[in-house]
């Protein structure tokens, strides 16, 4: 009987065993079935080697898996255009890099393929395929890990063929994106480019680039958080909706949070020196840009936009734009704080420019709610500029909790416009309007219009008053607080239906219907 049970024991005690290591094997080889290695494939990682062709086969043996990770262990890994596919991640190990090679002769990057549309946005949004890393009708896609995408061979320019790249990422008509915790250094005309992409993810990326940081354009549940964004040459986050996609998409359901965006001499957020050498470098000569911003492309609109707990410093500020015809509207903004802002800290515009489809009406601009916002040594010259144009009105705007401090305008430079032009087609830029006759806010063409618990600041002398509202119907001034300069005016009001004032420092309450002219 005692060796029939020590054969039973010793017969089970092998049978698990068995399945113990069955397991085990099982287990490694499902770990080796969906991580694959691109040394595995013939990359090199060695700077000097061209890896395209090892990464995409790389990618090729994941997607014949059914999907999987891509591995980059440490290491630089040259190379042209990597192709993404679906069910894929790129996993970039710390001390990995991709380094985007220089085109030689006529060997580079995948050349732009045909455009659906080209006609109403520039070169640079209506192609993909001309990048570094590029996916189209893609799902279940990712890009993560603590290594770095170097557009040390990309160009910032455009139009070309082959073989110049100008896009770090580029992504079209993808959903299920994931891009997290890497870091793009010099991406070329866009650091991410991501057109018609749904249920995208942008998280803990750190971006030091040479123009765009990230595109979102035509694109629907979106999320960006915890990016630092540093692009002296252009903007930093940009919400887009051309007509690239050759119809009208609107940009709907993004959340923006918990981001900083900068205008520092390019490469110097990433090597920690935070320079501010090269603002003539500026391609339009107006400053660094830096900044996040709805437009220029408008054709299809922005809905439903939450902007939230982010850092401005040394770049332009906040603008809302729509000039194309598209809606923008439903957009909550709160908790921003700015430093060393070179243009309107607050820029809301509804344009004309009509760059698109003939016959497409003028677009709207309603429904914005901005809170607590906190701005340091703001540029006088263009003050708070919010203005639509004749017959095309904002409307229902509400502005509470803001504080600004304005630096003094230098009045030998920068002369003073007396009649500000309605510039109705012209490129949406504050600059483009001159230096404005109010330090504060300027408002034009705007119905329903509240400001509460507002304080503008000066930091030196000045010679203007602080607000001018101009065709405004429906205001309300509450709890308003501003510095008085020289000037005998605090408030100038033109042209001004249903006006309420009250409990605002040196404004007496008041309560009127219509005013046609008015100092205060």
């Amino acid at each position: 009987m005692k060796n029939l049970t020590t054969t039973l024991f010793l017969s089970a005690f092998t049978f698990l065993l068995f399945l113990f290591f069955a397991g085990f094997c099982y287990s490694q080889t499902a770990a080796q079935e969906t991580v694959f290695n691109v040394k595995n494939y013939g990359a090199t990682g060695d700077r000097n080697t061209l890896d395209t062709d090892a990464i995409n086969k790389t990618i090729d043996a994941a997607a014949k898996a059914g999907g999987g990770t891509v591995y980059f262990p440490a290491g630089t890994y040259l190379s042209y255009s990597i192709h993404l596919q679906s069910h894929i991640s790129l996993y970039l190990e710390q001390g990995a890099t991709i380094l985007a090679a220089k085109p030689e002769g006529d060997i580079g990057y995948d050349a732009p393929e045909p455009a659906i549309n080209d006609t109403f946005q520039d070169f640079g949004h209506s192609h993909w395929h001309n990048s570094l890393i590029w996916g189209e009708n893609l799902e279940d896609i990712s890009i993560l890990g603590l290594g770095v995408i170097h557009g040390k061979g990309l160009s910032r320019g455009g139009p070309y063929r082959t073989p110049i790249g100008n896009k770090a990422i580029a992504l079209k008509n993808c959903r299920n994106v994931t891009l997290k915790d890497f870091t793009i250094l010099y991406g070329g005309h866009f650091g991410i480019l991501a057109t018609g992409v749904d249920n995208f993810t942008i998280d803990n990326l750190k971006i030091d680039t040479n123009r765009d940081g990230i595109d979102i354009d035509a694109c629907k549940n979106v999320r960006i958080s915890n990016c630092t964004i540093n692009s002296p040459w252009d903007d930093a986050i940009c919400l887009k909706s051309s007509y690239a996609l050759g119809y009208t998409r609107a940009t709907e359901n993004v959340t923006i949070t918990n981001c900083s965006v900068s205008g520092f001499d390019r490469g110097t957020f990433y090597n920690g020196t935070y320079l501010r050498n090269e603002p003539d470098l500026v391609p339009d000569k107006e400053g660094p840009t830096g900044r996040i911003k709805f437009g220029t492309e408008s054709n299809g609109g922005f809905k439903n936009i939450t902007i939230s707990n982010c850092v401005f410093e040394y770049c332009r500020g906040l603008a809302l734009e729509t000039v194309d015809g598209g809606l923008l509207e439903d957009v909550t903004i709160t908790n921003i704080t700015m430093r060393d802002i070179i243009n309107s800290p607050i820029f809301i515009r509804l344009g004309a420019r009509m760059r698109g489809p003939t016959d497409t009406p003028v677009g709207k601009l309603r429904r914005i709610n901005i809170s607590n916002i906190n701005v340091y040594n703001a540029d006088s010259r263009f003050a708070t500029l919010i203005s639509g144009i004749p017959n095309h009105n904002i409307e229902d705007v509400r502005l509470s909790n803001i504080s600004i401090w304005y630096r003094p305008l230098d009045a030998l430079t920068s002369p003073i416009q007396q009649e500000v032009p309605e510039y109705e087609k012209a490129y949406p830029e504050p600059q483009k309007f001159g230096v404005l006759p109010t330090y504060g806010f300027f408002i034009r063409h705007v119905k329903n219009i509240e400001l509460n618990n507002v304080n503008l600041h000066l930091l030196g002398d000045e010679k203007r008053p602080a607000m001018m509202l101009t065709n405004v119907n429906n205001v309300k001034l509450r709890n308003l607080t501003a510095d008085k300069g020289s000037h005998e005016s605090l408030l100038i009001l033109k042209n001004v239906g249903d006006i309420s004032i009250k409990d605002s420092k040196l404004l007496k309450d008041i309560d009127i219907k219509g005013i046609q002219t008015k100092n205060y």
